[in-house]
């Protein structure tokens, strides 16, 4: 096949077959499930009788879950074998990834720092550009030299780049690299010039921030205490905030912060540009909230800053940035869920002396900002980034005032990455587009003329299918308008095929972004839709919390109501409708299968939780009872078993075949879940579809090489294909 050409020709069959091909369920479905021991165990919890037939599935290490594990693993292979379409998806969505990627540049005293991939590397590579060539002649063009590639590294593809940060002077970088996909990282210095390793490791690092000292001499980080000195079972949790001087031990390092603080904590830490200011910021797990300290380290010792309260005991997110005119610029939705942009004096930082210089937008959200400060500007400007119903936006204001004076030109409706600025400021901004149709690339603009243009594109080329994007409204059980993206053929009618997703928790939006493995489903005439439901961030904060704890349900409502929508309204029919959803949108699809059954012809259930009664036990679920609740508090309990998917299995059901995708290293959501599940649901249901269990080793639940994600997306969308009949 060339490349570049239609894998799939629509006109290749009759009209009238195209969105109803015969199912390939005789010997897909018509398995023998792998035996499971149900235990007679029930527990009484706050007075409820709680029934967990297969907790033995909780020990990966014993015998019985090993064999019941791989006759799991032998199932999924014999079954997947069977999939038609297969190579050809593969092909395709490959083709559809060759653009690559590139990222916006990070800039320090003009040296560039940014990630590129091509169509033929697993993974992104760091790369650095010399200000002037790399050997001190100005009149040379600037190189451009590898920093990091991880598959150097790791020929297997095994490890990640994590993060990182080049120090103020952009001479040392502080970089995090992972293996296995265990998110654990190991953090290391690197001299910029030389690629020498000049400190580290330091282990125990994970989700680390940075704050480098002017001269690169010592940085603030995180760091989670040693197993030894944490209750067992706790490992993943008890960070503290240290002080690291190049080339000193880390056991030498300065505990700053976190001492009998809460052990779910998680910390910020940032030093202003011209070191005068530390600013450290405290979150319980991923509650909607944090506190936040500013000290002033030219009037203490970095050892020992004299932290001063901005925000403590408020139930509100804010954080800070002092610029570089001497502005405290506070990032909040303190008395403003869609978020407002304050200023204030660093001295005088308390709530009261705040200034609202952007004030909230009642129908966007506030995502980011940047000031644009140079000479050559007649006045200095602040953009401001926002997502109107999770289209991205950026709007220009006076930097003293605060008056909205223009918008910035962007290449069309989609998403924008960070907006970046340098450091010593300019005229100059960068920031990533992408929406469903666009691989990402990178825009400037030039606050000077207005203008936005092309900075970078991804290094690779592709032949992007003719596909239609846009917004849907419908409205949820209790009336409240819901927003909802439909990616289809634009020539296309008629119910077809159709994958639903979502993701509704944690203020996170679902925004336009492109795709292989949509725009492959797609081409080949199925329909995509991404559904923006309450817990998530698309709408502000308030959005966020009408899905948090006792307002879960509406989550589950939203996203059945989009479903019967997209049936009601010709897009697809019950029995072409699969619905797919990692992580917490694991739970969404886990939640969906047991509440309405019938509604949905197949279901991927990606690295999910679904023991809600035990989730907080394992994993990093002790982060998240902000979101769901706990267990210990009678009430909060009753929440978690009115909606627990696993606790919600019934037998006789005909459920619909079920796909769950499980990850080894996965760090974050503990396998046990998707393991459970699946066992009760290959006891209980009625129906003749498989219900399947597909283990991946050597990743996790965050990144991984692009021909992992190849063959995940090839198993996900070839299992929904032939449930619903979809020719891929």
């Amino acid at each position: 096949m060339d490349r570049g050409q239609p894998w799939f020709d629509p006109e290749s069959r009759p009209r009238q077959d195209r969105h109803r091909v015969p199912r390939r369920v005789l010997d897909v479905t018509r398995r023998t499930f792998p035996p499971a021991e149900r235990l007679d165990l029930v527990e009484e919890i706050h007075g409820h009788r709680v029934a967990d037939p297969y907790r033995w599935l909780e020990d990966p290490e014993s015998d019985e879950t090993k064999k019941w594990l791989d006759a799991q693993d032998e199932l999924f292979r014999t079954v997947a074998e069977e999939l038609p379409g297969r190579d050809r998806l593969r092909e395709r969505i490959r083709q559809l990834m060759a653009a690559g990627m590139v990222s916006s540049p990070s800039w320090r005293e003009g040296r560039q720092f940014f990630l590129r991939r091509t169509a033929e590397q697993e993974l992104a590579v760091l790369y650095t550009v010399d200000p002037d060539g790399g050997a001190g002649d100005t009149a040379a063009p600037p190189a451009e030299r590898c920093l990091i590639d991880p598959l150097a590294l790791d020929p297997g593809g095994t490890t990640t780049l994590d993060s990182w940060q080049p120090s103020k002077e952009g001479h040392l970088l502080a970089y995090q690299l992972s293996q296995g996909g265990d998110e654990e990282s190991i953090l290391r210095v690197m001299d910029v010039s030389t690629g020498d390793i000049v400190d580290g490791p330091i282990d125990r690092c994970r989700y680390s921030p940075i704050a480098w000292l002017p001269g690169g001499e010592a940085f603030y980080y995180v760091r989670k205490l040693p197993p030894e000195q944490v209750p067992e079972g706790e490992e993943q949790y008890h960070r503290r905030v240290y002080l690291h001087r190049l080339g000193a031990p880390p056991e030498e390092d300065v505990m700053i912060f976190g001492e009998g603080r809460d052990k779910t904590e998680y910390y910020g830490v940032s030093v202003s540009r011209d070191g005068r200011w530390l600013l450290l910021g405290a979150s319980r797990g991923t509650a909607p909230r944090n506190d936040l300290w500013i000290a002033e380290l030219s009037a203490s010792s970095p050892e020992r800053p004299e932290l001063r309260t901005v925000q403590e005991d408020v139930d509100a997110r804010t954080s800070g940035h002092v610029g570089r005119d001497g502005r405290f610029y506070l990032f909040t939705d303190r008395d403003a869920p869609r978020g407002r942009l304050c200023v204030a004096d660093p001295l005088t930082p308390e709530y009261e002396s705040w200034r609202e210089l952007v004030p909230e937008d009642p129908a966007a959200v506030l995502e980011d900002f940047a000031i644009l400060d140079g000479p050559e500007l007649e006045r200095p400007v602040l953009l401001a980034g926002w997502t109107r119903h999770a289209v991205s936006e950026i709007s220009v204001h006076d930097l003293r005032t605060g008056e909205r004076l223009g918008m910035v030109p962007t290449p069309g409706l989609g998403s924008i990455g960070g907006i970046v600025e340098r450091p010593e400021g300019g005229h100059e901004a960068w920031f990533g587009y992408t929406d469903h149709t666009t691989p990402p690339t990178v825009q400037r603009y030039d606050a000077r003329t207005g203008e936005t243009t092309v900075w970078a594109t991804p290094p690779g080329t592709v032949e992007v299918p003719r596909i239609e994007a846009r917004q849907l409204t419908y409205a949820s059980k209790d009336g409240t308008p819901v927003r909802m993206f439909v990616i289809s053929r634009p020539e296309e009618t008629g119910p077809r095929p159709t994958i639903l997703s979502g993701y509704g928790g944690f203020g996170i939006s679902m925004t336009p972004g492109y795709s292989g493995s949509i725009l492959a489903w797609v081409e080949a005439g199925g329909v995509y839709a991404v559904a923006n439901i309450r817990g998530g961030g698309e709408e502000g904060e308030e959005w966020h919390r009408a899905g948090m704890l006792a307002g879960r349900q509406k989550v589950f409502d939203d996203f059945h109501s989009a479903a019967e929508h997209l049936v009601r309204e010709g897009w697809t029919s019950p029995d072409q409708l699969g619905i797919s959803g990692g992580s917490n949108g694991g739970l969404l699809v886990g939640v969906a299968l047991t509440q309405h059954p019938s509604q949905y012809a197949a279901v991927v259930c990606s690295a999910p939780l679904l023991d809600m009664v035990r989730y907080e036990r394992f994993g990093l679920g002790a982060l998240w009872q902000a979101e769901y609740g706990t267990v210990e508090d009678p009430e909060q309990f009753g929440w978690l078993l009115s909606y627990s998917p696993y606790h919600h299995v019934r037998e006789g059901v005909g459920y619909p075949p079920v796909l769950f995708t499980v990850f080894d290293s996965d760090s974050r959501v503990d396998q046990l879940h998707a393991r459970k599940m699946c066992a009760a649901l290959q006891h209980a249901t009625s129906g003749d579809g498989p219900i399947l269990l597909r283990r991946e080793s050597q990743v996790g639940h965050g990144a991984r090489a692009v021909s992992r994600s190849i063959d995940l997306a090839v198993d996900m969308l070839s299992f929904v294909a032939v449930h619903t009949g979809h020719a891929l």
